[in-house]
């Protein structure tokens, strides 16, 4: 995941070097692909060194830095790529009236402007984090503590921790169902497409916008499917006392495997 999503930035660098700008699609995944390889340094990494016995990796700051770089950048995948999914549905649609020309004409310009404004608010939504962030302790795991191995997250009491995680999970469930609306539309469009031009060649029906268009929709499929895996073991996790490592370890391998997979579709 970490190549993959690394080789996908260094295209998109060799692109602006060629051709000095980015098409808004390709800003957009050149974003995901950015949020995806932090999202992979900052839990993957860490927690695959602890699973092979690397003891002490960080101390409380690097704890509270890394925790708080993993919110916001598992946070921006999953609204870049609702972004992604919408901005698809958007170019595709038919323009019809004067309100969705004139959004088709304004949506290049509104990228950059969103991408400051998920960046501050999933700063500001995720700021909590660095405060129950701690290094690990000798002795047990105090309860109501998110044990990732090479941190811990302290969460004081059970209503603090099922509070945390049921909002990060509205805000996910929020995104997921704008992404599965304009993935649906966007399926609608492609049929209707399919039918118009099942008498002509392959080649003249194949246009650039149905190719990207599919990538999109696949693209909302992969997250759904991890993202649903993620929250049953999450589910799991909640009616059990002790969570045992391998289930722990099993979900951080679930939840990371759009981040590792979405590159080689991008690519």
């Amino acid at each position: 995941g970490i190549l993959a999503n690394t080789l996908v930035l260094l295209a998109y660098v060799h692109i602006m070097l060629t051709d000095a700008q980015l098409q808004p699609v390709d800003s957009i995944l050149c974003h995901l692909a950015f949020a995806d390889l932090l999202l992979l340094l900052t839990r993957c990494v860490p927690q695959t060194m602890t699973v092979f016995g690397m003891k002490n990796l960080l101390d409380d700051a690097g704890c509270k830095a890394v925790i708080y770089t993993y919110r916001v950048a598992r946070a921006l995948s999953v609204c870049i790529t609702c972004m992604l999914s919408v901005f698809q549905a958007v170019t595709v649609a038919p323009a019809a009236g004067p309100l969705l020309s004139g959004l088709k004409i304004r949506l290049p310009r509104l990228v950059v402007p969103t991408f400051v404004m998920l960046w501050f608010i999933n700063m500001a939504v995720c700021i909590a984090a660095p405060f129950f962030s701690v290094a690990p302790r000798n002795g047990t795991v105090p309860p109501f503590t998110l044990n990732l191995g090479f941190c811990h997250v302290d969460f004081r009491d059970n209503l603090s921790y099922v509070i945390n995680r049921v909002a990060v999970s509205v805000r996910n469930f929020a995104f997921v169902g704008v992404m599965l609306g304009s993935s649906n539309y966007i399926l609608v469009l492609l049929h209707q497409h399919g039918r118009k031009v099942r008498g002509m060649r392959r080649s003249q029906g194949a246009t650039m916008e149905t190719r990207a268009a599919k990538t999109v929709v696949m693209l909302v499929v992969l997250y759904v499917v991890f993202f649903g895996i993620d929250n049953i073991i999450w589910i799991y996790m909640l009616t059990v006392p002790q969570v045992p490592p391998v289930v722990a370890d099993m979900r951080v391998f679930f939840s990371s495997c759009y981040a590792s997979l979405s590159p080689f579709l991008i690519i």
